[in-house]
């Protein structure tokens, strides 16, 4: 995508700012995709800064605010939320307002969040280069079905200048990518993964931890969902799937691990029960650490039947721990997973999801070369692939400042004055997207 070009600004010579709403564990995956982000960037002696808010969720994370706080040689600074809705934070926006100026590169995490209007106003104020990662929320299920007036009247009024006035919009799968560009065409974009750090094949990890706590699950066949409880998961699905499946396969097991909404949750229990599954389904909830990686070592396979993905950081967690997946093809990197034979593709169809289950657990050697391949995938992932691809895009940004290629601060916020060409854009078509 890059050429051979080489470019003058070595990493230790910058200065990244990651701007993101929040970096609580219980946000899934764009908290833990920073986080990985900035440890490898770091690790290549980038200096990198984290600034976020204290939420947590209905709670509030107990840190110390507008302070750094170094971790894993990252310096996070944390703002009061006054506004759980749209994360709004008036102390983040005016620290960003006098701090901008000292970075090379700002990478924004969110859109249709206070932080990301705040970040984009004032690198645009500061011409300061900035990229945007949407976190998915660009994709047709996510403008049809949350809030979609709102998102409508949002996107003409801001994140449509945001994206325009980005110097790269960043997307992690092709899928993403696709989906964003029938609502904003024309924007300057790469494609690049999320990192995820995963363990090795000769790591075997140890199940013990968590069939203590589950002891019903000795011996039998484990079929395991692990991410955020939400509508958009279809988790519907998966117990409609997997109640059939367990008429022929009578051992199968289905631990469901995350948390959610209460009222959503209680949904899921009722269906679960309607289905005659109450004996048969393990509702773990949130899992982290050692518990998370327990649960990978129980379970023979993993399946995120998702109605919308942009990318799917469990899933490529899960394929690290041997694990065979079935995914929807909604999900962000499924193209990925057929390529490389790591797992099923599935439609976002119960039906499709108890063939997809039965077919896995009835051919063992089937399971085995789906375990192979879906470790040799997950690698491809790593904290260290995606920081090299990284760090292309920000030497890249930081010459083009440091040449007067760019003068971001006289666009404030013009569409006229965008070209949309660039060797940074990415060739392959958008296909079959619906």
């Amino acid at each position: 995508m890059y050429g051979s070009r080489s470019y003058n600004r070595q990493p230790e010579q910058l200065k990244v700012l990651h701007i993101i709403p929040s970096v609580s564990y219980l946000r899934g995956g764009p908290s833990v995709a920073v986080r990985a982000m900035a440890r490898g960037l770091v690790n290549h002696g980038v200096a990198v800064d984290i600034v976020t808010t204290d939420d947590n969720g209905s709670s509030r994370l107990e840190v110390p605010l507008g302070q750094p706080i170094v971790e894993d040689r990252v310096t996070y600074r944390y703002f009061r939320r006054q506004i759980g809705f749209y994360t709004v934070s008036w102390p983040l926006s005016r620290w960003l307002a006098t701090h901008v100026e000292e970075y090379d590169v700002l990478h924004i995490h969110a859109l249709f969040s206070f932080t990301a209007t705040a970040g984009a106003f004032w690198a645009a104020r500061r011409s300061v280069p900035y990229l945007v990662r949407p976190l998915g929320v660009l994709n047709a299920w996510g403008i049809r079905n949350r809030r979609p007036l709102m998102k409508q009247l949002s996107l003409r009024a801001i994140e449509r200048r945001i994206l325009m006035n980005a110097a790269v919009a960043h997307f992690t799968s092709e899928q993403e990518k696709c989906e964003a560009e029938l609502v904003a065409p024309g924007i300057r974009s790469v494609v690049i993964p999320n990192p995820v750090a995963g363990v090795g094949a000769d790591e075997k990890q140890s199940p013990e931890l968590f069939l203590a706590l589950h002891p019903d699950l000795a011996g039998r066949r484990v079929i395991l969902f692990l991410s955020r409880l939400d509508p958009k998961k279809g988790l519907d699905l998966l117990l409609n799937g997997y109640a059939r499946t367990r008429a022929a396969i009578p051992n199968a097991a289905l631990v469901i691990a995350g948390n959610g909404e209460d009222s959503f949750l209680a949904r899921l229990r009722d269906q679960a029960q309607q289905l005659g599954l109450q004996r048969d389904v393990v509702w773990a909830g949130f899992l982290h650490g050692e518990e998370k990686r327990a649960v990978f070592a129980a379970a023979d396979i993993f399946v995120l039947p998702s109605y919308s993905e942009n990318f799917g950081i469990a899933v490529v967690e899960a394929m690290a721990n041997g694990l065979p997946v079935i995914v929807s093809d909604q999900v962000g990197i499924h193209r990925e997973i057929t390529r490389a034979g790591a797992g099923l593709v599935v439609r976002c169809d119960a039906t499709d999801v108890q063939q997809a289950l039965i077919r896995i657990l009835n051919r063992e050697s089937l399971q085995k070369r789906l375990s192979r391949n879906a470790r040799r995938l997950a690698a491809e992932f790593s904290p260290e692939a995606v920081t090299a691809r990284l760090l292309q895009v920000y030497t890249r940004l930081a010459d083009e400042i440091s040449g007067g290629k760019r003068a971001l601060g006289e666009r404030q916020y013009s569409h006229d004055s965008y070209s949309g060409h660039s060797d940074l854009e990415t060739p392959e078509a958008c296909d079959s997207i619906r």
